[in-house]
């Protein structure tokens, strides 16, 4: 039955408490302890019973305490303080990015889009690292001031709920979100109408509602098609489910992402200059930033795809090939033919555009589309960069791989967002308040050793109570509704012992991730775990993508074990992992495993967590662990950090060295063998390693040494800094450029572009040589010179580089550096003399050669895909 007229009914708070409402409404309470307090003092079991939601909580408690609260002297001097620093941190302009110098130009503001936002448990519209990677990414924006807004998608039903049948196999369900019972909000047009935006689809419109959730200074704006102006039930549905549907629904959802976010920027009046595009999902966005460009500045399609690639920044997130969005030729044909004809390309050429390869075949690869037309790509670790590189080679053919244009910004994660409180206290004590916003100074974190081991253990021991008191209510609560029989439910009082070396494993359960690889020797683990004097216990959580069968084999096999009289007191399997599954972890446990199968994981940030609130990692070589263990060379700031080896503690366990396999089987037999060798031997004699005391002081001493290590690195204040001074800040003033005066140095380069294209066919090295035969001494030159026809091009449309390195037991070059040739003449109409020298600083057996491509002062990558040219073996 449908209703004749809707309306809304709203909390009524008594006006002594009516701050309460915009405390709600602000995403920032989600990493102010104080807010939180406040709402749980408010009611406690309320607060913890809607899922840490306070727009719901308001609407569902009772009035009378309402009106209690508004009576209570104390309460009101806490809302007080709550209010009074909400305001302070809105209106202060006292940031680091309002404390930078400002430029002349353009003014500066990024559109950070991505298919999901992990924000806090209560607004479901996530699934896991990507989004949260997203959520603490738009929270330091916030801190830091850096202008930014968010772009992504109101989930009708989010991702899903689990929980597992009697057999232990994952079960899924799905919740409607109730959008007027959470801290999102619709925006409103200038006649006070929720605010949508039009996209066209195959024979009709399809509408999308604009949300907006308001995280600290930051605005992320939600797209919603489920709403009355879309009759057709597909469309309504579109905004479902996160990751939901076949490729068709994929198709679609994408287009609402993307094209739908950028016309939704467009109907606020917002104008960004920069667009990020956190992953592939949202590449669309380049296709519409294209073709809006192209109408409102008379610009051609070259014109415009110059101007817009200066602010296009993309991140890619994915190693493994199956996790790249492909769409079929005849799928793009059918929701982008008319969008290809608006552009001016042909299908062949506007299929081109996510094609890997030049022969005109393949599918629309979502990855590929924002790689050609991103000025700025990364990875996220270092290994990732490397892996990313090779991966995407194809694109730039004849490019050597360690000089593909995607780069890597590290990851991190929002610390606020994940230390406990008694952590936080203690770093507000001995760090001081310059831990809030000064995350990436080592110095700060330096003062971490001034903290007694007493107090630290101590502050540590309190949270492992309080992680093995929730887990056993959390069993019985799963137990209880699986059907279990009372016996088994009474037993989950006995899961976990208080004091025993806790070690956690929390993630999605991806096959490559390995959970079950300590299950790999059952009884020498059960050895391990039940030791009457030194015992060990571990928490698994994750969920597995409701059709990967193999993951969720994965978790049949640990929520088995987890059942067992033998083993169900020591190992425990969470059911539904969630942001309040993960806290409750990382703060808690005194070890964090991690095992995937290197190089799959291409950062991971859980073990960030858990270092940032005193565990210490216990990880393969990979992702981000892979760059911490191995050290780097330089941070953002220019400080270094140290290796693991250049303290007397150690900031953790690495299993393995990084080595490389030919079979997976074997590497998990010797990597679980490394993995038990490392428990037995270091990880549980440090652990219960005490004096009369009862405090182990060298496992302390590498807890201290772990976060004096990891945490100035691991933030997303300085992963958001990075991609601010590497990339937004770039690439505004590089669009501000382009786009000056009638975008005349847009059209200016698009025409460059199409004459260097069009004569690159001519260019040529014709011949290559050394001024001086014979070896050379180390610390003399080496002379090249090179011949080099260049057609109706000049040497100033061109970068010609001696590209020099040691000769490998294979014959080609590595360690190789190029450096440019400079013009030593002309012979002829179109060719032309480059001459260089190269310092022979170091012995052994060397080699060089000599390469073109073309260089233009509007140009922000090196390498343009398919335009590089080398000299032949001669």
């Amino acid at each position: 039955m449908k209703p004749v007229r809707i309306f809304d009914v709203i909390p009524a708070l008594p006006s002594a408490i009516e701050g309460l409402r915009a405390a709600a409404y602000n995403l920032r309470w989600s990493w102010d302890h104080e807010t939180i307090e406040l709402f749980r003092r408010l009611d406690r079991d309320l607060w913890e019973s809607t899922g840490h939601n306070p727009v719901l909580m308001l609407g569902a408690i009772e009035q009378e305490k309402l009106e209690t609260a508004a009576r209570d002297d104390a309460f009101l001097a806490h809302l007080q303080r709550v209010t009074t620093g909400l305001d302070s941190y809105l209106e202060s302009n006292a940031t680091w990015f309002g404390s930078r110098p400002q430029t002349g130009g353009n003014k500066l503001l990024t559109a950070y889009f991505s298919a999901e936002f992990g924000l806090t448990e209560c607004l479901s519209i996530f699934a896991g690292g990507l989004g949260i990677l997203a959520g603490d990414h738009l929270k330091s924006s916030s801190d830091l001031g850096v202008p930014l807004v968010g772009v992504g998608l109101l989930y009708q039903q989010g991702y899903f709920r689990q929980y597992t049948n009697q057999a232990g196999w994952q079960q899924e369900s799905y919740e409607d979100n109730d959008f007027n019972n959470l801290p999102v909000s619709p925006v409103l047009d200038v006649a006070g109408r929720p605010l949508s935006v039009g996209l066209e689809f195959p024979g009709r419109e399809v509408r999308a509602q604009v949300w907006g959730a308001q995280v600290g200074r930051v605005t992320l704006y939600l797209l919603d098609t489920n709403i009355a102006a879309n009759a057709n039930s597909e469309d309504r549905i579109i905004t479902d489910q996160l990751y939901g549907g076949d490729r068709e629904m994929r198709i679609r959802q994408e287009i609402v992402l993307g094209i739908g976010g950028y016309r939704a920027l467009r109907a606020l009046g917002l104008e960004p200059t920069v667009y990020h595009m956190n992953e592939g999902h949202s590449a669309f966005l380049a296709l519409e930033r294209i073709r809006q460009l192209m109408e409102a500045r008379k610009l051609s399609y070259g014109e415009a795809r110059e101007l817009a690639s200066a602010g296009l920044i993309f991140t890619t997130h994915t190693p493994v090939e199956a996790g790249h969005d492909y769409f079929s030729p005849e799928q793009m044909d059918r929701y982008f033919g008319a969008f290809a004809q608006r552009l001016g390309l042909s299908s062949r050429e506007f299929l081109a555009l996510g094609r890997k390869g030049s022969a005109g075949e393949g599918e629309f690869c979502m990855t590929v589309l924002a790689l050609r037309l991103a000025s700025y790509s990364n990875g996220v670790s270092k290994l990732h960069g490397e892996v990313s590189r090779k991966m995407w080679q194809v694109l730039w053919p004849a490019v050597p791989v360690n000089e593909v244009p995607i780069r890597h910004i590290t990851n991190g994660v929002h610390f606020r967002s994940w230390i406990s409180l008694e952590m936080n206290q203690l770093y507000d004590r001995y760090l001081g308040p310059r831990w809030h916003e000064e995350q990436a100074d080592q110095q700060v974190w330096n003062r971490v050793h001034s903290i007694s081991a007493e107090e630290l253990w101590r502050t540590h021991e309190r949270r492992r109570d309080r992680l093995v008191a929730w887990v056993r209510s959390r069993v019985r609560a799963q137990r209880v509704r699986r059907g279990a029989p009372p016996s088994e439910i009474a037993a989950a009082q006995e899961v976990l012992k208080p004091d025993a070396l806790t070690i956690g494993f929390a993630r999605r359960f991806a096959t490559y991730k390995r959970a079950t690889l300590i299950l790999r020797d059952l009884p020498r683990l059960e050895r391990i775990l039940t030791d009457s004097q030194r015992p060990a216990q571990l928490i698994f959580s994750g969920k597995a993508h409701p059709r990967d069968d193999a993951g969720k084999e994965l978790i049949r096999q640990v929520a088995g074990l987890s059942r067992q009289l033998s083993l169900g007191r020591y190992i425990v399997f969470l059911e539904d992992y969630d942001m309040a599954v993960a806290r409750a972890l990382v703060q808690g446990v005194d070890v964090w495993l991690n095992t995937p199968r290197r190089p799959l994981e291409a950062s991971g940030t859980s073990g960030m967590k858990a270092a940032a609130n005193g565990a210490l990692n216990l990880s393969t070589l990979d992702g981000w662990w892979d760059e911490v263990w191995h050290g780097r060379e330089k941070t953002f700031d220019g400080t270094r950090f140290r290796r693991a080896s250049d303290s007397l503690s150690s900031i953790g366990w690495a299993i393995g060295k990084g080595e490389a396999y030919d079979n997976d089987d074997n590497q998990d037999q010797v990597e679980a063998e490394a993995l038990y060798d490392l428990l037995e031997r270091d990880v549980i004699p440090t652990f219960y390693d005490r004096g009369e005391d009862r405090i182990p002081r060298s496992w302390v001493d590498r807890m201290k040494a772990s976060i004096a290590t990891v945490c100035p690195f691991v933030n997303t204040h300085r992963m958001v800094k990075d991609y601010t001074e590497q990339f937004y800040l770039k690439a505004n003033e590089h669009y501000g450029v382009l786009e000056a005066e009638g975008a005349v140095r847009a059209r200016s380069l698009a025409a460059w572009m199409a004459r260097v294209r069009q004569a690159w066919p001519e260019v040529r090295v014709e011949s290559v040589e050394q001024r001086s035969n014979g070896s050379l001494l180390v610390g003399a030159s080496l002379q090249g010179r090179a011949r080099v026809r260049l057609g109706p091009l000049s040497p100033e449309d061109v970068r010609v580089e001696l590209y020099v390195g040691r000769v490998d037991s294979s014959g080609d070059l590595s360690e190789s550096a190029a450096i440019r040739m400079q013009p030593a003449g002309q012979d002829g109409d179109s060719q032309f003399r480059f001459e260089a020298t190269a310092p022979c600083d170091r012995s052994g057996k060397y080699g060089f050669t000599v390469r073109v491509r073309p260089d233009h002062p509007d140009l922000t990558v090196p390498f343009l895909p398919g335009l590089i040219c080398w000299a032949a073996p001669q």
